[in-house]
């Protein structure tokens, strides 16, 4: 089975796709997440590419997988229609996003200590909803229009641990290694951040266990059909 891994970053999901005997390749958009994933997995096959335009044929694939990638593109509903054309009949698209405040903790208290602290109008760039697809219907309806058959559409919300060994280490996460989030931190002032920074260590605080803060995140996991 060939599996194309979008936004592959270091190559963690290509190596998972391997070790269960399918065969995968990787892109992703950074010269230097390409460089890492080939230095870590070099057995296996990476290459720098768009999200937004795939290299390759159409129906060259078995699988599509893209983890939390679609939070980074300026135009996710186009990088669904890529995986469908470069799909083979019957391929299965497969993605993660994040879910939202409401149910899940550590996107809660990053949000709270944003809403409260931040200045929210600076210039970012183009990009999606920070909760991209957090509905079922709504995330149904973007995959239709790409082409997939709806009806095969599975769509679960799954939760894991995070374990920190700090309370800052959740800020410094998201300002030193995020996205959508560390753009915004990045243009706030120094007052401004650092108030947000002890908003999000208080609410780290409240998950202390022993020598450690354990954070539940929750994200919908996507799969759906090509007919």
């Amino acid at each position: 089975m060939s599996v194309l891994d979008v936004a592959c970053g270091p190559g963690y999901v290509s190596d998972a796709v391997r070790k269960i005997g399918a065969i995968p390749m990787g892109i992703d958009f950074s010269k230097k997440m390409v460089a890492i994933a080939e230095t870590m997995f070099p057995e296996l096959r990476f290459a720098q590419g768009d999200a937004q335009d795939l290299p390759g044929d159409d129906a060259r694939f078995d699988r599509v997988l893209i983890n939390f990638g679609l939070l980074h593109l300026s135009r996710p509903e186009q990088a669904c229609a890529e995986a469908f054309r470069v799909l083979k009949s019957g391929g299965r698209f497969g993605f993660t996003v994040w879910a939202g405040p409401e149910e899940n903790p550590g996107a809660k208290i990053v949000n709270d200590a944003i809403e409260a602290h931040a200045d929210l109008n600076v210039l970012l760039p183009e990009g999606p909803p920070h909760y991209l697809y957090g509905e079922k219907e709504e995330c149904r309806n973007v995959l239709e229009q790409a082409g997939f058959d709806g009806n095969s559409m599975i769509y679960e919300t799954r939760s894991v641990e995070w374990h920190l060994p700090t309370a800052t280490y959740f800020f410094e996460a998201e300002r030193d290694a995020g996205v959508c989030t560390a753009g915004l931190l990045a243009r706030q002032s120094p007052h401004k951040l650092s108030a947000i920074r002890a908003a999000i260590e208080e609410g780290v605080s409240r998950y202390k266990r022993g020598d450690e803060f354990i954070i539940p995140m929750a994200a919908h996991i996507v799969v759906v059909s090509k007919s």
